[in-house]
């Protein structure tokens, strides 16, 4: 079972244990990380599970598609490693990874 670690943004620290073929916002809401919101369920719609995936692990976890995209332009605190985490699915390859939330969820 992969371990991901979530790094809220006053510096907690969450190792969850990850379902493969779940996604990042499951594994954070299992794992009690408060920095994670998920309003939308993992339909891609409100932009509430926005992480920050550390630079090493920028292209294990994908591209951004369109629907991620559109809604990421209405979010707060964006940058170039910005992803919805209801758009990363586990695999065994994310074994180790480490996000960051930001101090806000929402537009």
């Amino acid at each position: 079972m992969p371990k991901i670690t979530f790094i809220e943004h006053d510096g907690t620290v969450h190792t969850v244990d990850a379902e493969i073929g779940s996604n990042l916002m499951e594994t954070a809401l299992r794992g009690g990380v408060s920095g994670i919101v998920g309003e939308c369920g993992g339909a891609c719609t409100c932009a509430t599970c926005l992480v920050h995936v550390e630079p090493e692990w920028v292209e294990r976890t994908g591209a951004r598609n369109e629907e991620e995209e559109a809604q990421l332009d209405f979010a707060f605190d964006v940058k170039p490693n910005s992803r919805l985490a209801c758009q990363i699915k586990v695999t065994e390859a994310l074994d180790g990874l480490v996000v960051r939330t930001p101090a806000y969820q929402g537009r």
